[in-house]
């Protein structure tokens, strides 16, 4: 729904599909949604470009209004990019508990995207939050973003894909990697990777000490993964599925 009628134009002018210009990424912290959005303009080979709110900040906060309309300003004339606003909650946020200055940046955003929208050239906005409950609710509203897509917890065959990955880049021996997955539910790709820091961290110590090849073996995992606690527990889950029902539209 993202890529394909982006990468076949032609296909979907014939069928009348209108590709995404804008989206929302929401879930938990660390369940990839940065790393989404890199991998889109991977694929489409467009450039890749990051807004950081502490940048609409580096004029002070009286600024951030009129740095937002100047840098949307210069996305909408871009081609063949990707313009990605991460902790979109922290800029875009509810207008009815808001300060003056945090109404302006989000009635800013509610202008620039109906722009960015109509303009005619290949520019890809998106943005990311874990809290998108806190968004103002006009921005949720059809006609503002063309996707709004809930990033979950990986599934066991998406926890096998990105375990194995790690797993080629370390000193492995009878790894059972059936039994890994199992005991990882509920990692989110963020957690996983500090696990392998700390299983390659302590593969080193013990190789160190003991000034003999050391091989990651099942036991090596057995051994860590209980002092690693995963990011969602019940109530992130709960919470993110109640918004999954709530605010998607894919």
């Amino acid at each position: 729904r993202i890529i394909l009628p982006l990468t076949e134009e032609s296909l979907s002018q014939k069928h009348g599909v209108t590709p995404p210009k804008t989206i929302i990424f929401f879930g938990p912290p660390g369940t990839g949604k940065t790393h989404f959005v890199k991998a889109i303009a991977g694929v489409l080979s467009w450039w890749y470009i990051e807004i950081l709110p502490s940048m609409l900040m580096v004029d002070g906060i009286e600024k951030i209004g009129v740095n937002l309309h100047n840098v949307m300003e210069r996305a909408r004339n871009l081609e063949d990019a990707v313009i990605f606003v991460d902790e979109f909650e922290e800029i875009a946020g509810s207008r009815d508990a808001a300060t003056r200055i945090d109404k302006s940046i989000t009635n800013e955003f509610l202008k620039q995207v109906p722009l960015l929208k109509n303009q005619g050239n290949n520019v890809l906005f998106i943005c990311a939050t874990n809290y998108i409950r806190q968004l103002d609710a006009a921005l949720l509203r059809p006609g503002r973003f063309d996707c709004i897509i809930p990033v979950g917890g990986l599934d066991e065959e998406g926890r096998r894909t990105i375990l194995e990955q790690f797993l080629s880049k370390l000193n492995t021996e009878n790894v059972d990697l059936n039994l890994i997955v199992k005991m990882t539910s509920r990692f989110t790709p963020a957690d996983i990777e500090y696990l392998f820091q700390q299983v390659a961290q302590f593969a080193f110590e013990q190789e160190h000490a003991r000034r003999q090849d050391y091989r990651v073996t099942t036991d090596t995992f057995v051994e860590i993964l209980p002092n690693i606690r995963p990011s969602l527990t019940d109530e992130l889950i709960e919470e993110f599925q109640k918004d999954s029902i709530t605010y998607s539209r894919t």
